[in-house]
């Protein structure tokens, strides 16, 4: 299942590329930390590595390592604005459980 962004998210990214002047996408992974188990990982790719899954969404690539993708099939991302905060959220149908804090989840 693919890795998506919504219009919002790839807009934001894509304008952020642009001010940046250097990137070839949106990296995403999980790493193990916090009280559930795992966290997301994000930041801006300039390369993409031969054994990286790649996706497309809203003219803007996804990229995921081979050891994050199974915890993040069929996540969408989002951005969102909330008074003077803004952020990405994720969708991940693959989530079991999560903190209190929203910093972590579990699969």
């Amino acid at each position: 299942m693919p890795v998506t962004l919504t219009e919002k998210a790839a807009k934001h990214v894509s304008n952020f590329i642009a001010k940046r002047g250097k990137g070839v996408g949106l990296r995403l992974g999980v790493r193990t930390t916090g009280c559930s188990g795992m966290a997301y990982q994000l930041e801006y790719a300039d390369a993409i590595n031969p054994e990286d899954a790649l996706f497309e969404s809203h003219g803007v690539k996804v990229i995921v390592d081979p050891k994050s993708l199974p915890f993040l099939e069929g996540t969408e991302l989002d951005f969102a604005r909330e008074g003077l905060n803004e952020s990405f959220k994720f969708k991940n149908p693959n989530v079991k459980d999560q903190c209190g804090c929203g910093e972590s989840f579990n699969v």
